[in-house]
């Protein structure tokens, strides 16, 4: 009791000296009542979905006053998160930032900032800000994960999967599409034996990612086994029937392994979807070669050059031009 006494005793002395009452500053450094009651109302509107008033509660909250209490990082941090719903990037951005002036070691805001730079390619400067997040909290789980994922992009993926490795240390039940990404970076090394032993752990958990699917596909692929890398694109496009890039490699994988005829009617249902593909036309080219309808082929042929001959499937449609007899 003789402590309690006193820590009110020094409370009270810290107000009077400071000039002003508990209701304006609020004690120990805390938003006075007030304050945090539009907080809240700010919070709750963010709840609910009504993001452009939450901002302008949120804006009145921490700019039209000069109480420096009222830019806490928390209230910044839910004015960005407003402005990322409504798809406002580069103003949440600016949120963030500017929080930063105030908060320089927060880590959930050096952890949004991180992500927003990462969703806007701007990964030499959310690989900076995830440093220092694992500078102050070597295990944070997000930051490990977004440096995995910034390493992968750039085409570091060894390195991409030291911070992968860390993850999944700490973290063994991790959601399947973090299995998916390591597994990712097996496959762009061509390191097939590994990308499918990754993917097939996160299609055990999670079956119904057409991305899963294609990722094992290709890596089915890459060991030489075309019969399942074909059963496994098959069930990608189950979940996605219309995606263009399924039904390419179908078209294309087929064209590879002999089936004209099935490779031209995966090709013919691309275009119908996607009449400027000219890649489902090049494919189709070549089938209608193989199947001896020579004049077809060239036609489709010129067709597909036609369409954009400095792109790659362009050039490709151009050598074959010169180099097929038709």
């Amino acid at each position: 009791m003789y402590l309690n006494r006193n820590v009110i005793l020094l409370v009270t002395g810290l107000l009077f000296l400071g000039g002003c009452s508990a209701t304006q500053t609020g004690i120990l450094g805390l938003a006075p009542a007030g304050d945090r009651k539009e907080y809240v109302q700010a919070r709750d509107l963010y709840s609910a979905g009504n993001y452009p008033e939450a901002i302008r509660h949120l804006s009145d909250y921490i700019y039209k006053t000069k109480n420096v209490k009222r830019r806490e990082a928390r209230a910044y941090r839910l004015l960005g998160m407003s402005y990322e719903q409504l798809g406002q990037l580069s103003k949440a951005l600016e949120v963030y930032l500017e929080a930063l002036e105030f908060h320089p070691s927060n880590v959930p805001l050096l952890l949004a900032a991180a992500s927003l730079y990462q969703r806007t390619d701007l990964t030499d400067r959310s690989i900076e800000l995830y440093e220092q997040v694992l500078a102050l909290e070597p295990n944070n789980l997000e930051a490990l994960s977004g440096q995995g994922a910034n390493y992968s992009k750039m085409g570091f993926y060894s390195k991409a999967r030291s911070f992968y490795d860390k993850f999944f240390e700490l973290n063994p039940s991790a959601a399947p599409i973090y299995r998916a990404r390591y597994a990712e970076t097996f496959l762009r090394q061509r390191n097939y034996k590994d990308a499918f032993t990754h993917i097939t752990m996160a299609l055990a958990e999670d079956n119904s990612s057409a991305d899963f699917w294609l990722l094992s596909a290709k890596a089915a692929r890459g060991l030489g086994r075309p019969q399942e890398a074909l059963a496994n694109l098959e069930a990608a496009l189950l979940l996605a029937p219309q995606r263009r890039d399924l039904l390419a490699n179908k078209a294309l994988w087929l064209y590879e392994a002999g089936r004209y005829e099935a490779s031209a009617q995966t090709a013919r249902q691309l275009l119908t979807q996607y009449p400027e593909n000219q890649l489902a036309v090049l494919i189709l080219a070549m089938d209608a070669y193989y199947l001896g309808d020579k004049k077809e082929s060239r036609r489709l042929m010129q067709r597909a050059f036609k369409e954009d001959s400095d792109s790659f499937t362009g050039q490709v449609a151009g050598k074959l031009l010169k180099q097929l007899r038709f």
